[in-house]
């Protein structure tokens, strides 16, 4: 799956958007795990500010 969201984020039309990786605890369990998201460019620092 990860080749095919790289691939499309290649294309002209993918280029204003950006994955985003972040990285969130668990409250329960106290793990880490990890959320991927795709979101427009100027959209990014928003979007890693909230909580």
């Amino acid at each position: 799956m990860a080749k095919k969201v790289i691939a499309t984020l290649k294309t002209s039309t993918g280029n204003d958007y950006a994955k985003v990786i972040r990285m969130v605890r668990s409250p329960k369990t106290g793990a880490y795990t990890f959320n991927e998201t795709i979101v427009p460019k100027d959209m990014v620092k928003e979007y890693l500010a909230k909580k």
